[in-house]
């Protein structure tokens, strides 16, 4: 039982250090929320997030610790409910997200994306005024559009090697014009316009070399965030067993602790 409850109580502290930098980020964030969108966006999530990993943390904690039935049931049950919610959420993301992806590009190292390849549901939402206004003011924030550049021996890279890159999906999806547009390249954000099939497309018309407009409000850039949650959730879930462990093995330690406790 005294292992149990060490196991428990330990990896109850890591998490309780974990929320301070979550929680203190957050904080960070309201304090210069007046500055972007994207701030006010991200500033709740954090503080919401901190403060219940740091209760969640400290309540098994004191539970394990001090062997209190209560505690150690309010635990267990937020736990189940936790992974429970991971769950669903995971089910979810993959069915609004599986039949869309990046499509391959002729002669092109990078692939363009679509926002139509994707469930009605999160095209409608990802494209809806209120909420894509957040995203894009994240996205330009980031400046990554701008920390594309390249240059060979003080030159900056011609086409052919533009081409041959394996961008990213941010990178392809608004920081260019989609390659049917037939745009000729200048560098990598800037663009002269060419022959390609602007009528079918209206990102074609969307695509502004202005540096602060880009493609942040075409349908490209939409697309490669609604693709996004599949690509974070396959390279997270893989952290996560890595540098956590599985909640679920977490889950059964507690009902060993909890029913050893029980017993006594």
């Amino acid at each position: 039982m005294r292992n149990s409850n060490h196991l428990i109580g330990l990896l109850n502290f890591l998490t309780f250090l974990l929320s301070i930098p979550i929680l203190g980020g957050g904080i960070w964030l309201s304090s210069r929320a007046n500055n972007t969108d994207c701030l006010k966006f991200l500033q709740w999530p954090l503080i919401i997030i901190g403060v219940a990993i740091m209760v969640v943390s400290l309540a098994g904690f004191a539970g394990a610790c001090y062997r209190n039935t209560f505690l150690m049931w309010f635990y267990l049950f937020v736990m189940f409910f936790i992974i429970a919610a991971l769950i669903g959420f995971i089910i979810f993301a993959y069915a609004v997200t599986e039949k869309g992806s990046g499509r391959p590009v002729m002669n092109r190292n990078y692939l363009d994306y679509y926002l139509q390849d994707y469930s009605g549901w999160l095209e409608k939402r990802v494209a809806s005024d209120s909420y894509w206004g957040k995203i894009s003011s994240c996205i330009r924030d980031s400046k990554v559009c701008s920390k594309m550049g390249r240059t060979v021996s003080g030159v900056p890279e011609t086409a052919d090697m533009f081409y041959s890159r394996k961008l990213n999906s941010v990178e392809s999806g608004c920081c260019k014009p989609p390659t049917e547009c037939g745009y000729t390249y200048v560098n990598e954000t800037f663009w002269n316009p060419g022959g390609g099939s602007s009528g079918t497309n209206s990102d074609c018309t969307q695509w502004s070399n202005d540096q602060q407009q880009l493609c942040y409000q075409c349908n490209s850039c939409k697309g490669r965030c609604s693709g996004q949650p599949q690509e974070e959730l396959e390279e997270g879930l893989g952290d996560q067993h890595r540098c956590n462990g599985n909640p679920s093995d977490l889950l059964c330690n507690c009902l060993c602790s909890f029913q050893e406790q029980s017993s006594d």
